[in-house]
């Protein structure tokens, strides 16, 4: 069983990328990253973001992201939707839910 965690770290450290910079493109903290490489069973949605900002191919070395590219991050992370229809429909939904509490919180405190 491949660890994902390993190959990860071996790319990383090998592109010459500043962790502390790859950390801040990802929205992530050190101990994150540390964790990532400690991680065997590393998500492949991060493999794929770290690959992208380190320029690196992970489909060569993991199994799983065989015929993957890296263009294709987007319809692999979110196959169902664009991310901006997923946030517009996520979006919709909570405004319901929301009118929803509302009048029920206005239902029983009688205004």
């Amino acid at each position: 069983m491949q660890h994902r965690g390993e190959i990860v770290e071996k790319a990383v450290r090998q592109s010459g990328y500043p962790l502390t910079k790859l950390v801040s493109r990802l929205g992530k903290s050190r101990r994150w990253i540390y964790n990532a490489f400690e991680n065997a069973q590393l998500p492949l949605d991060h493999i794929l973001r770290i690959g992208k900002i380190i320029h690196h191919d992970f489909s060569e070395e993991i199994d799983e992201l065989k015929g993957v590219s890296l263009q294709s991050e987007e319809s692999f992370t979110t196959p169902y939707a664009s991310p901006s229809k997923d946030a517009a429909y996520w979006q919709a939904k909570y405004y319901a839910l929301l009118e929803k509490y509302n009048a029920l919180l206005e239902n029983r405190l009688g205004i």
